[in-house]
């Protein structure tokens, strides 16, 4: 089982570790200050609720959840009853629907995810179509609290690593893993850290 990060205790401690490895991130932690925990919940409706933020706006996004939470449509079965009509009245587009049958079929075990490694748990939430690594990433993060995982592919993580390292362009994914690999085991809180480091330069949030 990953390492989990479990209190602002935890985060502050971690935080540290990558300050004391970096000048960098010692700077970036002068100006962000203490470092949210970002615990969500883990199970079905925390995975259905990315699905549904996908390529919307945050109020668009938050307005859709609160039309299925309304409607009783976070739990897999309702999901399959309600049918292509009802998730189409809670505001789902066509992909969106598939998306959510799709996870509701998939039959994951979410209390052996608890346990489960970060790659494990990445590789079988990718498995369902509408869940790519980013998401699964966020879920390992977050949902499950594993303190050495790294969205690389984040774009505001990226735009974040180029402006604190003075990089001449924005590091891709590739290029985003050969940079975290040097913040193991402290990855996840390297994100929180670059996440706040980019509110600071940009006046905006970098994630939901």
């Amino acid at each position: 089982m990953s390492r989990t990060i479990e209190t602002m205790d935890d985060v502050a401690t971690d935080a540290a570790a990558l300050a004391a490895t970096c000048p960098r991130l010692a700077h970036a932690y002068a100006l962000t200050g203490p470092l949210p925990l970002r615990r969500r919940p883990d199970g079905f409706a925390e995975l259905l609720s990315a699905i549904v933020s996908q390529q919307v706006s945050v109020a668009s996004a938050n307005a859709i959840w609160a039309r299925m939470q309304a409607a009783n449509l976070t739990a897999p079965a309702p999901i399959l009853a309600a049918g292509e009509d009802g998730l189409r009245a809670a505001g789902l587009s066509r992909q969106k629907i598939r998306y959510a049958q799709e996870l509701a079929r998939a039959g994951i075990d979410f209390d052996a995810l608890r346990t489960a490694s970060s790659g494990d748990v990445i590789k079988t939430l990718t498995q369902v179509p509408g869940i790519g690594t980013w998401t699964a990433e966020i879920y390992a993060m977050f949902s499950l609290g594993h303190a050495d995982v790294f969205a690389h592919g984040d774009l505001a993580l990226q735009e974040a690593a180029r402006i604190l390292y003075d990089l001449p362009d924005r590091p891709k994914e590739r290029a985003m893993r050969e940079i975290a690999a040097a913040w193991s085991p402290w990855r996840s809180v390297a994100a929180r850290l670059l996440w706040a480091y980019y509110r600071t330069q940009k006046q905006r949030e970098g994630i939901r």
